[in-house]
């Protein structure tokens, strides 16, 4: 005689909930202040942006110590993405893509080399390199001046070549 299908069912189920039940006991649980402190959003009008400041003097070293050997030169003959150049090239046949010519916004160079770079060890910059390479590829691409010192409030009033070609369609949630 078989087991009805309905008890093979009840079976399956309270079997499947007792294993859900079971943890494999990895991790931990995350508290909230654990969990804002991985909340590092830049968006382009500069919320987000930590303190620290820098210039693309200062930049310049942390450029060569950790930038260079994937992207070369002032950011144009690297292994990897080119950094810089390209201006007037977005509406030719060969457009070149670079942080000068078609970034819209300074603040998402920073928020991008915070969260991406160096590529084998991101996140080790200290705001201070970060916003010093920061205004550095800004430099590199005639956009701001050497001297030039990027913080939380001069960064986000940069205004980048390619700006006006971009529109920003975030509606935060409330």
């Amino acid at each position: 005689m078989s087991t009805p299908r309905y008890q093979l069912l009840l079976i399956m189920f309270f079997g499947l909930n007792a294993l859900a039940d079971e943890s494999p006991g990895f991790g931990e649980p995350v508290s909230a202040n654990d969990l804002n402190a991985l909340d590092v959003t830049v968006e382009p009008d500069g919320k987000g942006l930590p303190n620290g400041s820098g210039s693309a003097v200062e930049g310049a070293m942390v450029y060569q110590n950790h930038c260079f050997a994937c992207h070369g030169k002032n950011g144009e003959d690297g292994i990897n993405a080119r950094l810089a150049g390209g201006h007037g090239s977005l509406t030719t046949a060969i457009p070149v893509k670079t942080l000068g010519s078609f970034w819209p916004y300074a603040t998402t160079i920073f928020d991008y080399v915070r969260r991406a770079m160096p590529f084998q060890t991101p996140g080790t910059l200290s705001n201070d390199e970060l916003y010093a390479v920061t205004a550095y590829l800004l430099f590199i691409n005639d956009v701001i001046d050497e001297e030039q010192m990027m913080n939380a409030e001069s960064l986000p009033a940069v205004s980048m070549p390619n700006r006006d070609n971009f529109v920003w369609d975030f509606i935060p949630r409330n």
